[in-house]
């Protein structure tokens, strides 16, 4: 019995991760690939490339998490063209 309870344990706690670690992931992975191609554009531009590609992954964008991130990624410098 010992053994089934332990297992139970594990499938109900997520393996030791809290919920939404999945969406975290998302989100980072959709931030750093809008900071290499839109950093020092307008914020506004960032802002629509970050709520486009989170809904591709399946992500409801939250409004005030997305303008802090459009701010810091405008704000970046843009990167010269290589060659």
């Amino acid at each position: 019995m010992n053994a089934l309870s332990s297992i139970s344990r594990l499938a109900g706690s997520g393996g030791g991760r809290g919920a939404g670690w999945q969406v975290q992931l998302r989100v980072d992975y959709v931030v750093n690939r809008v900071m290499e191609t839109h950093r020092g554009q307008s914020e506004d531009i960032v802002k629509q490339a970050i709520h486009d590609q989170l809904r591709v992954f399946g992500v409801v964008p939250n409004k005030r998490q997305v303008a802090q991130y459009a701010s810091a990624i405008s704000s970046l410098p843009r990167i010269p063209p290589i060659g």
